[in-house]
Parts: structure tokens; C-alpha cells; sequence
């Protein structure tokens, strides 16, 4: 689970199966007025694009079930639920869900379309910031990973240290001078920096 703000407002988002799906019950706070996300999803041009939507994606659509809502959009008394319309089509690109990050989501394609809804500009800002999101967890990837790198090679290092660098007359001292040194090198190879000057920079 993440959160991201968009004009003042703060948009949660989860993954489901992997995938991120964005809190349209978030996002509509940002719309002037008494809306709901019922409203958008009775309007014809809503539900084709996610007609659309699930026949390229999910191959367990009731594409059937769902021309029978589509045809029915537009009239006055039509109105359905995100719960309704996902178990009556086996949509998976909107999901309601219950407790304490409860609300509606949609897979982030559904969600980009839904901010323009909301307006131009708030969809700008959204995908800049889910954007922004993105980058810095893959960011964080690379760090975790090279950090398990280190770990990884870090006993390997200090064997060949033992049995290659290391005199066996050196004392305690002089032989933990040696291991320092040469974990800094590992650290200068995958961070660009010694223990010591990320100790410095990071002091919190």
C-alpha cells in the first residue's frame, strides 16, 4: 500500500495480484459537488471503455452479461454498483473492497481514465505523481538489491581475505585494519561510497 497526493487530496493505492489499482473513492473527493463513483460508471462512454478494457486483458470477461448493462446505460433509472457490475461480467479491472483501506479501486488504465472525469489537470497530476511513485521504488530496488549483494559476496570476500591477504603473525588489530579496508572496497564498487562517508552523510 502506498499514498500519493494530488492537489491537496491523498490517493491510496494497492496492489492486487501484483498490479497497481488506484482508490477512486480518494480520487473523487477532488471533484466539486455530491458525486460517486455510480455516477461515472453509468455513462456509456465509461462503461465501453471498460468494455474495451476487459476483452483485451481478462480473458474470463462475461462480455454477454456486460452488453446487457451497456445497453441499458443512459436510461434515467439505470444505476450499478462497482460490486454488481464486476460480479455479474467477472470484471478485474474494478474492485470494491471492505475494511480499513476499503473503497472502490480500479487498475491503474481505469484510474487515469476516471481522473480525466474529475478534470484535465487533476489527470495530469496524477500520473506525474504515480510516475514519480514508480521511479522511486524502482530506485529502492536497485539499493535493496545491491545491498543483498554485498551481504551475499560479503563472506566469500572476507574467506579470500582470510586465506590470501591476511599474514598469520599480524595481530587482532592489524588484521581487522585489513578487513575494513577491503570491505570499503566492496562498498565503493556497489554504492559509490565507504561505511564511513555514508555514516557521515546519513548521520540519522
Amino acid at each position: 500500500m502506498a499514498k500519493i497526493t494530488i492537489k491537496d487530496t491523498e490517493v491510496t493505492i494497492i496492489q492486487v495480484d501484483k498490479t497497481d489499482y488506484i482508490c477512486l473513492t480518494d480520487m473523487i473527493k477532488a471533484k466539486d459537488g455530491d458525486f460517486f463513483v455510480t455516477d461515472w460508471l453509468r455513462n456509456r462512454n465509461t462503461l465501453e471503455y471498460i468494455g474495451i478494457w476487459e476483452q483485451v486483458n481478462n480473458p474470463d470477461f462475461n462480455y454477454g452479461e456486460f452488453a446487457i448493462i451497456r445497453n441499458k446505460s443512459g436510461l434515467n433509472n439505470f444505476k450499478i454498483s462497482v460490486k454488481e457490475f464486476a460480479e455479474r461480467t467477472n470484471a478485474v479491472s474494478l474492485q470494491a473492497k471492505a475494511g480499513r483501506y476499503g473503497g472502490t479501486y480500479a487498475h491503474k488504465d481505469i484510474a487515469f481514465e476516471f481522473a480525466m472525469w474529475i478534470s484535465p489537470e487533476f489527470k495530469i497530476y496524477l500520473v506525474r505523481e504515480f510516475q514519480r511513485l514508480k521511479e522511486e521504488e524502482q530506485n529502492q530496488l536497485g539499493w535493496t538489491a545491491k545491498r543483498e549483494l554485498t551481504k551475499l559476496n560479503y563472506h566469500i570476500h572476507t574467506d579470500a581475505i582470510k586465506h590470501n591477504l591476511i599474514p598469520k603473525e599480524l595481530s587482532s588489530a592489524q588484521t581487522s585494519i585489513i578487513y575494513a579496508n577491503e570491505a570499503d572496497v566492496l562498498n565503493v564498487a556497489l554504492f559509490g561510497m565507504t561505511a564511513k562517508q555514508w555514516r557521515e552523510a546519513n548521520p540519522n
